[in-house]
């Protein structure tokens, strides 16, 4: 590995961490064995769809301040990059338009699924696309710190709420706050402060989160990694 860094360091159109360590990148990316994109989802329908798509970035790297440069590269350490599809397989929104999920909606259900706000055009088509019509931002998860952005810090992550039909009932609570402060944890962790407030709104409804890493109570779930 270190002599391919040497030689990729000596050609002059090779400056930056993206080419420098698309080696590693490579052998670090999750990959998806499945014949079918994700397993068969469960033959039942539902009112609430809670979903948080494994969103791709087109293999987008992220790096520590080291590699913004030549110049700026510490050989003497290794230097940190980071990537959503080194946790888990990322799709394409093409692919995400493929899961059936119409098929286990309810006449009536609600949509809420998160997107990332560089993908807010996506999530807006991927909800479409699944048969449902854009409603508003449920909420907003304050991650009490920040990562790097383009223009501004990016403090801030979406979940909207998409309908189909009617709002479903009976209702239940209707004071729950948009805005969720929680402490960010492990990569793409959501905040289970958000399943709870979907819960008391909809405390009797049929309910799945698609793309799950864990069982939860009271909730179908449905995803490539689930566990107890």
């Amino acid at each position: 590995m270190k002599k391919q860094l040497q030689n990729l360091f000596n050609f002059p159109d090779k400056k930056t961490g993206y080419s420098i360590y698309n080696i590693e990148a490579k052998n670090r990316r999750k990959q998806n064995t499945l014949d079918d994109l994700y397993p068969k989802l469960p033959a039942k329908k539902f009112d609430i769809i809670y979903a948080d798509p494994p969103w791709d970035y087109n293999g987008k790297l992220q790096f520590d301040k080291s590699s913004k440069d030549v110049d700026n590269i510490d050989w003497s350490r290794k230097i940190f990059i980071s990537s959503a599809s080194f946790k888990y397989p990322t799709l394409k929104t093409n692919e995400l338009m493929k899961l059936p999920v119409r098929e286990i909606a309810k006449d009536d259900c609600l949509l809420f699924m998160w997107t990332t706000n560089p993908h807010l055009t996506q999530a807006l088509e991927l909800g479409q696309a699944w048969g449902f019509e854009y409603r508003t931002v449920a909420f907003i998860w304050d991650k009490m710190n920040h990562n790097p952005g383009q223009y501004t810090l990016s403090n801030c992550e979406l979940c909207l709420v998409f309908k189909r039909g009617k709002i479903p009932r009976p209702r239940g609570a209707r004071n729950v706050q948009q805005l969720t402060k929680a402490p960010r944890k492990k990569h793409s962790e959501k905040p289970i402060e958000v399943m709870q407030a979907i819960e008391k709104m909809f405390p009797s409804q049929e309910r799945i989160e698609l793309f799950a890493r864990r069982k939860a109570k009271g909730w179908s779930v449905w995803g490539l990694d689930v566990f107890e």
